[in-house]
């Protein structure tokens, strides 16, 4: 999993990974992460299957995540807001 970090938002990119290890990843970076992060851009991607798209938009969960939306400006991203 590849993180990078601008201001407010972190950026992941999960190409590459199993639904699973993303997942478990995800859930990771949500546990540590601060309440100065606003928003984390997950890249999924779209072309080779839905399976790590499916699984941010529909199977993570987390206390910190306010909501989640798919970007409008990429449909291999997934945008999720954390609650403040």
């Amino acid at each position: 999993m590849i993180t990078t970090r601008k201001g407010s938002v972190i950026q992941v990119d999960i190409h590459g990974m199993t639904a699973d290890e993303a997942y478990h990843d995800l859930i990771r970076l949500l546990d540590r992460v601060g309440k100065d992060i606003r928003e984390i851009h997950v890249i999924h991607g779209y072309r080779r299957g839905d399976a790590l798209k499916n699984m941010v938009q529909n199977k993570l969960h987390h206390p910190k995540i306010s909501y989640k939306c798919p970007s409008l400006l990429n449909e291999g991203e997934t945008k999720i807001y954390l609650k403040k």
